[in-house]
């Protein structure tokens, strides 16, 4: 199911790349919330945009982790390739989050070119009234063209087969949900707080270190 060492460093990228979250997921974690006035932001929808959300993360990464397996995993030197890959998407990612090198944009909007098909499909259940909706939308804005789940799923290509893929995105997800979830009933004081140069610097630094330090790994 994965290195425990490579899970735990999943879950810290996903808990980091909270200040990346608030741009590509507020607006509908922002129309879940606040679709229900004085009755609050309503946890179960919350809950279950974010189980939809976190599923779709899980399939991605057993197709990532089978493909990568598939096409290099019996070649010799074919994890290794598969490793430094992940590592320059991560250290791209950090300079991404930081502010310092905005290349991943571009594959973002690659990506817009599905999302054009997808999110038509997810608007049919807005307004969120129910789990059941938001569970369906969540599912599908897990596709949502992002940099950061691309560069973790380039990670999981290297995971070694469908499970630990899965098991590395799952890791992922779950440090994205405190965020996404805080997001939701602390939107404005938030979006403040991520937005502040100090912590997009921080966690982007960190985050490009860790690639750096897979690098290292590989050559050494």
């Amino acid at each position: 199911m994965g290195d425990p060492g490579t899970l735990l460093a999943a879950l810290a990228v996903g808990i980091l790349g909270g200040v990346h979250c608030l741009g590509m997921c507020g607006g509908i974690v922002g129309a879940i919330s606040m679709g229900h006035g004085r009755r609050g932001p309503g946890l179960n929808l919350l809950l279950a945009y974010n189980i939809g959300r976190m599923t779709s993360y899980v399939i991605a990464g057993a197709l990532a982790g089978w493909l990568g397996a598939t096409l290099l995993g019996g070649l010799p030197a074919g994890q290794a390739i598969l490793q430094g890959i992940a590592a320059l998407f991560l250290i791209l990612l950090g300079l991404y989050l930081a502010g310092w090198w905005s290349v991943l944009a571009r594959l973002e909007q690659a990506g817009g070119l599905l999302w054009r098909r997808v999110e038509p499909l997810g608007r049919r259940f807005l307004p969120v009234q129910h789990p059941g909706q938001a569970l369906l939308v969540g599912g599908l804005w897990g596709w949502l063209p992002c940099g950061l789940v691309y560069s973790v799923l380039a990670w999981s290509l290297s995971a070694g087969g469908a499970l630990e893929g899965a098991a590395l995105m799952g890791a992922f997800a779950l440090g994205t949900l405190p965020n996404l979830l805080l997001m939701g009933v602390f939107a404005a004081r938030l979006a403040a707080f991520v937005r502040r140069p100090w912590v997009r610097r921080l966690a982007g630094g960190a985050v490009a270190l860790y690639g750096v330090w897979m690098l290292l790994n590989l050559v050494m």
